[in-house]
């Protein structure tokens, strides 16, 4: 029989095992913290190598060949050739190598677990996207990199189930913020992707944001070590930019609408390439370099720079901001846009993030021009409406946008503010209008996706 002291006993014991859970449940998630801290390291140096790797190899070909061909600039036949043979080896990775290559652009950024054994084949469809000219950018193979990391820790450690996801999750945050400047950025890049898990978000996210800090040491340097070498992210000899005008923040909310209806066209063109090209993707591939380089041509004809056409643009922003001519930068944000398009859909693997910035900027540009508004002021609304049009992400597109303006851009902030908030408005209320249509093609305008919250 039950005595009320075995009741009093087994209702003790209650509390006790609960306290035992927690106890262990904490010492866990201590555990991942500590494993993502290792997962930093090794995560940035797989990022930075493959940085040099994609530069390396676009000096080669953009720079060493032409010269060695007695050219100072790319000759028309490499324009067009070398996006060709960028498709080549990205149909190599995807047709040989596990993963096919990483996922489409059009699926956004990224994210989650990646099998470190697609590792390979996302590296070198990488390599044939973006150094040979494709309109794409590094972020979603940095990315899917960086989870390769973490699911090789993931191999030599008892972590299952969630924390599987969390310790990928936290190599993708130590490898992207090699490119957007330091661990902030990218995690609040990555948070803004997955808000829908609420309050457990942060929880998941911290031995990311750990790790991020740890490997972007490597960069910044310890003690007496000056760190690995870096592309810097802002816009050199930028003007200060005191104060404000009402021009100015008008002109930012058209800046933000333009920007948007620009990136909307260019996905939606981009799905439309992406349906024609699924059943042929190794035709559509070929068929794409030769579209770009001839793009790019073109525009060169009309008195743009055919390599700035080409490549993500992250590196010809200092050139867009420089044009001086409206002709040149409608010219410009025309061939750019149908570049781009063009890379989305027709099989080429790399990140959709830097080609929107530069539209945004471009379209920014043309108020300079217009207007006399300042370049700086430009830079900062430009790539936040770009970024917020391109990814829906809107507190990542004004923190990304004032690391470019730097100091002489901090009085824009209000202005890019403007400009986020249009572009994020026009383009959800877009998605929202055909979502509720029936739009079967949702890759076509769908957001930048992030990793999955463990």
């Amino acid at each position: 029989m039950t005595t009320d002291v075995d009741h009093h006993a087994a209702g003790d014991d209650a509390p006790d095992d609960q306290a035992r859970d927690d106890r262990a449940m904490a010492r866990l998630y201590l555990r991942l913290v500590l494993l993502g801290a290792v997962i930093g390291v090794p995560a940035a140096l797989v990022a930075a190598l493959f940085l040099a790797l994609v530069h390396t190899v676009e000096g080669w070909l953009w720079d060493d060949l032409p010269e060695a061909l007695g050219h100072a600039e790319p000759p028309w036949f490499l324009v067009l050739a070398l996006p060709v043979a960028g498709a080549v080896i990205v149909w190599v990775a995807r047709q040989f190598l596990p993963g096919d290559g990483g996922h489409s652009p059009l699926e956004g950024i990224g994210g989650g677990a990646t099998p470190w054994r697609n590792g390979a084949g996302i590296a070198l469809a990488a390599v044939g996207t973006l150094s040979f000219g494709a309109v794409l950018g590094p972020e979603a193979p940095l990315i899917a990199l960086g989870s390769v990391v973490g699911m090789v820790v993931v191999a030599n450690t008892r972590v299952r189930g969630r924390g599987e996801e969390v310790l990928a999750t936290a190599g993708s945050f130590s490898a992207v913020s090699a490119l957007f400047g330091g661990p902030l950025v990218a995690g609040i890049l990555l948070m803004e992707g997955g808000l829908a898990a609420g309050a457990s978000l942060t929880v998941a996210l911290l031995p990311g944001l750990v790790a991020a800090a740890v490997g972007y040491v490597l960069f910044v340097g310890l003690g007496d070590w000056g760190g690995l070498a870096q592309q810097s992210l802002a816009v050199p000899d930028l003007p200060l930019y005191q104060g404000t005008h009402l021009l100015d923040l008008a002109l930012a909310i058209v800046v933000g609408l333009v920007a948007a209806a620009l990136i909307l066209v260019v996905r939606e063109l981009g799905g439309r390439v992406r349906a024609w090209s699924d059943r042929r993707w190794q035709v559509a591939l070929l068929l794409g370099g030769a579209a770009v380089g001839a793009i790019a041509l073109a525009a060169s004809s009309l008195g743009a720079d055919a390599q700035d056409v080409l490549f993500s643009g992250q590196a010809a922003v200092p050139h867009e901001v420089a044009t001086t001519s409206v002709d040149v930068l409608v010219v410009l944000l025309v061939a750019k846009g149908l570049g781009y398009a063009v890379c989305l859909g027709c099989g080429f693997r790399g990140g959709p993030v830097f080609p929107a910035i530069f539209l945004g900027i471009g379209v920014a540009g043309i108020c300079v021009d217009l207007f006399g508004v300042s370049p700086t002021w430009a830079v900062a609304v430009g790539a936040a409406a770009g970024m917020a049009a391109g990814t829906r992400f809107v507190f990542a597109s004004l923190l990304f946008s004032s690391l470019l303006v730097g100091s002489a851009g901090l009085d824009a902030l209000p202005a890019a503010v403007l400009a986020t908030t249009s572009a994020w408005l026009l383009v959800t209320a877009v998605e929202r209008r055909r979502s509720t249509g029936g739009d079967d093609d949702a890759g076509a305008t769908g957001p930048a996706s992030a990793p999955a919250p463990a």
